[in-house]
């Protein structure tokens, strides 16, 4: 028997299963919260410098009052970042004309509060000069990401999926809530940093977890429900950014839930198959117990025993040799090298052109932000419904490299489109957006399937690095727009083009148990190879 073969039998779709997808799914909800909170925390409002005179924090100053004080921008709008040196009254009489003597906003700035009552950028005046600092602050948000996804994929596969699972939710909570009371932006960016951390930390072994429990046949809808939780999560957070317009008080009803979910995740128990690989038996079958008394069987019935555990991992012990931890092993053997390095193209791919399109709404100025959030959001609720489904008819091979691919097609498509056709360019970015997302739901069922119970969770931390590190350097190449304007759009519908290519170079893992040793994997990557990779026979 191969290892986990007997498990892999024994696993049910049943209530159990059930409970755990819906506690899974809540806290999914609120991480796409803190991935696109910056959409309306750091939205930049209507600006100009401080008028001495007048009510400057709303849009109630008047036309005389912003002639005399502020000169006009190229598009009539005054300016965001000059004011006059001396009051310009001239300009009250007809066909008045000004000194055109201009000076930097020396006493500060007055903001159109009918949006939003207060934003990071109100608040610390992240404007002009310091206008680079919101993107810096979504960066350091997402280096934490990165970090998280390297340092807790690790730590997972040695320490266990709950245990990460429980300490992510905590970090989550705590620190996104003392973003909501930074008395700075460098105490924000920490706390944000942390935040983002604890994010990747839960995604990684929620996902995990929760596909350990499952069994194969039902992974690609588990998978699809809880890829819909971050995508039903971005029009959560367009209600609470629509009742909720001051940054503080968002920030901290998108992160005091994660004090719930901590409490209630006791309840989910660690992944058998872990303690299995980890030479814990007894609590496996502990485990195995409980979860078959929830769902109404007898363990007995279907042969599972201490015996049979410890056999099982005796012949995971023949089977994988020594215990292997390290990210190393990724890359020690051709199958491991092939599989990994064609995940992290995809996975970096996804993200580099995910979040060029995702965020940044107020570059569609004649929309409504909270409008555009959930349109974005709406509408990859069919995207992702619809892989599911082709990922258990075609494979996940194929779903992945047509999502990534057309995908990238939208974006070039996009390229020749003037910008006065706003209609079709939102359209283009919302088929982009939407196979992307669909991508990204592929992306974490089939790195689940391709990677070995003893090595998955460093695998997806990995993986997600990359993905993350596509994240960070989306904004950069979007500043290469300055000098070739066709650039970033061409590399960002080229990027995921290419990697759509180099999946169909991994082998198909539909309707396959998952694999718990590295035995597995390369005997299934010879088998690919042999029978379809390199076309010599059929089956």
């Amino acid at each position: 028997m191969a290892p986990g073969g007997q498990l892999e039998k024994e696993q049910r779709m049943g209530f159990f299963q059930t409970i755990l997808v819906v506690l899974v799914f809540l806290p999914l909800l609120m991480v796409a919260s803190h991935n696109f909170l910056q959409n309306f925390t750091a939205a930049v409002p209507r600006h100009w410098c401080y008028i001495p005179a007048g009510d400057n924090d709303t849009t109630e100053v008047t036309g005389d009052l912003l002639k005399i004080y502020i000169p006009m921008d190229g598009n009539q709008e005054p300016d965001r970042c000059l004011r006059f040196s001396t009051p310009q009254w001239q300009l009250l009489a007809p066909n008045g004309t000004s000194t055109n003597a201009t000076e930097p906003c020396l006493d500060g700035w007055a903001y159109d509060r009918n949006v939003f009552n207060s934003t990071i950028i109100t608040e610390w005046h992240l404007v002009c000069g310091k206008r680079a600092l919101k993107d810096f602050a979504q960066s350091i948000y997402m280096a934490g990401v990165l970090v998280g996804a390297l340092v807790f994929g690790s730590l997972a596969d040695r320490l266990g999926r709950r245990a990460l699972l429980l300490w992510s939710l905590l970090q989550v909570g705590v620190m996104g809530t003392g973003a909501a009371f930074a008395p700075n932006l460098a105490a924000y960016c920490t706390f944000r940093f942390f935040s983002g951390t604890g994010t990747a930390g839960f995604i990684l072994n929620s996902i995990s977890l929760t596909m350990e429990w499952i069994p194969s046949q039902f992974r690609a809808m588990v998978a699809t429900v809880l890829a819909c939780s971050l995508t039903l999560g971005q029009l959560l957070l367009a209600g609470l950014a629509y009742a909720i317009r001051d940054w503080r008080q968002l920030q901290l009803a998108s992160s005091v839930p994660f004090f719930l979910f901590f409490l209630y995740s006791w309840w989910i128990p660690e992944s058998a198959r872990w303690l299995i690989v980890n030479h814990r038996p007894e609590m496996a079958l502990r485990n195995l117990r409980r979860v078959s008394r929830i769902n109404g069987e007898k363990l007995e019935r279907e042969g599972i025993s201490l015996e049979t555990l410890r056999l099982e991992m005796q012949q995971e012990e023949e089977s994988s040799g020594p215990s292997r931890r390290s990210a190393l092993e990724l890359f020690r053997t051709a199958p491991m090298r092939g599989i990994t390095c064609c995940l992290m193209m995809a996975w970096f791919s996804n993200n580099f052109s995910f979040y060029h399109l995702a965020l940044d709404l107020q570059r569609f100025g004649g929309i409504s932000i909270f409008l555009v959030q959930l349109i974005f959001g709406a509408v990859d609720v069919p995207f992702r419904m619809l892989v599911a489904v082709a990922a258990n008819r075609l494979g996940r091979r194929l779903t992945q490299a047509a999502c990534l691919f057309l995908g990238g097609l939208f974006i070039l498509a996009s390229i020749p489109v003037p910008q006065d056709m706003e209609v079709l360019l939102i359209a283009l970015t919302v088929l982009g957006k939407g196979l992307f997302s669909s991508s990204s739901s592929c992306s974490y069922l089939y790195t689940t399937e391709l990677y070995p119970t003893v090595i998955r969770q460093t695998g997806l931390g990995v993986t997600n690095m990359m993905a993350r590190l596509g994240a960070v350097a989306a904004p950069m190449v979007q500043m290469t727009q300055a000098f070739v304007s066709f650039l970033p759009l061409l590399l960002f519908g080229a990027v995921p083009i290419t990697a759509g290519i180099l999946v169909n170079c991994l082998p198909e893992t539909l309707g396959d148990p998952l694999a718990d040793t590295m035995k597995q994997v390369e005997d299934r990557w010879v088998r690919w190879a042999l029978f379809e990779g390199w076309g010599l026979g059929v089956g």
